[in-house]
């Protein structure tokens, strides 16, 4: 488990978290896609939407056998400040994974804190098998919220 752990936050600091970092061709009609290899190891998140979105992440190892996953829906309820979150506050946060262990290591930390925003993350479980919020605010009022689940797939 700590191989996929260590190889989850380096996945998703190279990846949706990282401002720098390009989408992949996209796998299917309409989706976003990042792919972080390393090893024997392969990432892979893709999603659909802007706005209200979903989407999975998956760890395939040694020779494509799927590991891990996660399913995430996502909703921002003030569309005009969508691209000013993700990249000021949620990207940002999303960089930190791993910093915080009071939260599982599948997104950012437990509270984050970046222009005025204010991003929570709480979860509930263990890397093999967990829920979580996730959750934007300004100036008090909540502006974004994500859902996610997953863990270990045989």
């Amino acid at each position: 488990m700590d191989k996929l752990i260590d190889f989850l936050i380096e996945a998703k600091k190279q990846t949706y978290a990282n401002l720098n970092k390009e989408k992949e061709k996209s796998t299917r009609v309409g989706s976003i896609d990042y792919n972080y290899k390393k090893g024997d190891m392969v990432y892979h998140d893709t999603y659909f939407g802007n706005f209200k979105f979903i989407g999975e992440e998956v760890v395939y190892v040694e020779n494509n056998i799927v590991k891990w996953g996660m399913n995430y829906y996502g909703v921002t309820f003030d569309e005009h400040l969508s691209e000013e979150i993700f990249n000021n506050v949620l990207r940002p946060a999303l960089m930190k994974v791993g910093e915080d262990s009071s939260v599982l290591s599948v997104r950012g930390p437990s509270r984050f804190e970046k222009n005025g925003y204010v991003y929570t993350f709480k979860s509930n479980g263990s890397i093999e098998s967990f829920e979580g919020i996730e959750e934007i605010y300004k100036e008090g009022r909540l502006i974004y919220k994500l859902f996610c689940n997953g863990g270990v797939i045989k």
